[in-house]
């Protein structure tokens, strides 16, 4: 008989050629798993935690015994020396925790992918999810580009704002550097028709994305971005709420049987100016914010109705334009959830004229400098209010984007800025997530970042 082999295609991973018998597999505890036959292959795949040893299990179907395979510290393998046609049985085992089993059988044809349908109890608190994260980065200007003068096409979008065709390389580097999430912003409508309906091409390569991230041992916040809510809703508030639903159905749909290092994050900057005008007043406030919630609430139900692993994942919920501001009033609260694992976003431009302006408008003049005191004390107090409206009940916080422009400022104000505002929102167990786009920190063509020594002093902050 000949004899399988196993190569090991992520690094650190320890291979273990001894075989042994084991019990028939308990079926709970590792997620994600699944298997993608090939040619007298089978890959195989599972959310991992670092510095966790995995054994991978193996028996042709029609055998009574399990085997071990290997150990391995990561959470992809591939098994070769397996015949076409004939089905085998795999799971994976951690300690006490198990996966279900899947069985697949290698081919030379089309490939097909089996997920476990596992059991739904394994999630931990999202509190603790969230605390592994550390510092985190956005995959910006990609597949959340929006215009009219690009072709509908998945490339054609994801290339539009001038990022290179995002590839499992470039992936890695982010991983690679110590960043411990990734935020995937994708603006859903630009290729979907009226309705919402997505393209299945679109949402094989944004699948494929999210695994690459994965893969690399991040997890990944999945998101609605550009996707003109705001605009939408203010139009035709109960037209766009189906239309919102049936996007996040599909992508619910898509990903239920993804483990739980995959989060969804119900939507990106949105409010509603023509109801309430956040700059002077409260006429219309309270419509707004009802407005709002509902979207939330939608959200919610929408995933956790589609079952699977979303009847308990950890959901990302946007705060009302993911000001803080607007996020600590009293008119803002956290939808209901059967599951009770909702985080809440906001984003961190402040102050605005030094973080957006590189030169004078007619709302502010640029400023190229910050570090005063009273600068210090203006970002101390916006920590503050987000760590005591929620971190300090239990909700945790992520800070989804934050990041200043460079044109008018010195590279050293830049770092100072970005250091700070990382380490005041660590402190207070808050996550970080660096808006970064093509030509950003990050040099894509090359896959490695621009200022190292920057990158490691920033993901140190959450240490």
């Amino acid at each position: 008989m000949k004899r399988v082999t196993a190569i090991i295609l992520a690094a650190a991973m320890a291979l273990v050629f001894a075989l042994s018998a084991c019990a028939e597999p308990a079926k709970t505890g590792v997620f994600g798993f699944m298997g993608t036959s090939g040619d007298g292959s089978v890959l195989l795949k599972w959310d991992y935690k670092k510095g966790t040893e995995y054994s991978v299990n193996y028996k042709r179907t029609d055998a009574e015994s399990w085997k071990k395979l290997c150990e391995i510290s990561g959470g992809l393998i591939k098994v070769k020396g397996l015949k076409n046609g004939v089905n085998y049985d795999f799971y994976i085992s951690a300690g006490k925790a198990e996966s279900e089993a899947i069985s697949v059988s290698p081919s030379k044809g089309k490939k097909t992918t089996v997920y476990a349908k596992e059991s739904r109890t394994g999630f931990g608190s999202t509190e603790d999810f969230v605390a592994e994260m550390g510092v985190g980065i956005n995959l910006g200007n990609t597949f959340d580009a929006t215009g009219d003068w690009f072709a509908k096409t998945p490339t054609a979008q994801e290339t539009a704002w001038g990022s290179p065709v995002v590839t499992e390389k470039m992936i890695k580097g982010y991983a690679d550097a110590g960043f411990g999430v990734m935020r995937l912003p994708v603006s859903w409508t630009v290729l979907a028709d009226s309705k919402g309906n997505i393209p299945d091409d679109f949402l094989d390569r944004i699948e494929e994305v999210v695994g690459w991230i994965l893969d690399s041992g991040m997890k990944c916040i999945l998101n609605s971005h550009h996707d003109g809510w705001p605009e939408k809703f203010q139009a035709d508030f109960d037209g766009t709420l189906k239309i919102y639903a049936n996007i996040w159905k599909q992508i619910s749909d898509r990903f239920k049987d993804c483990g739980e290092n995959l989060m969804f994050e119900s939507m990106n900057e949105v409010g509603f100016d023509n109801v309430w005008n956040q700059y002077g007043g409260t006429q219309g406030k309270d419509k707004a914010f009802d407005m709002f919630k509902k979207i939330n609430q939608k959200f919610v139900d929408t995933v956790r109705a589609s079952g699977g692993n979303n009847s308990e994942r950890h959901l990302l919920i946007a705060s009302y334009w993911t000001n803080i501001d607007h996020a600590c009033c009293k008119e803002f609260s956290m939808p209901n959830d059967p599951a009770g694992r909702c985080a809440i976003s906001v984003h961190y431009y402040t102050p605005s004229t030094f973080c957006i302006l590189e030169e004078d408008a007619d709302w502010g003049k640029a400023r190229p400098t910050w570090g005063t005191e009273d600068d210090y004390k203006e970002l101390y107090k916006y920590m503050d209010m987000m760590a005591d409206n929620f971190v300090e009940k239990g909700i945790p916080v992520i800070i989804g984007e934050f990041g200043c422009s460079s044109g008018n400022k010195t590279r050293k104000t830049v770092e100072n800025w970005v250091l700070s505002v990382a380490e005041e929102a660590c402190k207070r167990d808050m996550v970080p997530v660096l808006w970064d786009t093509p030509g950003g920190e990050y040099d894509r063509e090359k896959c490695k970042f621009s200022h190292p020594d920057f990158i490691k002093k920033l993901v140190k902050t959450a240490k």
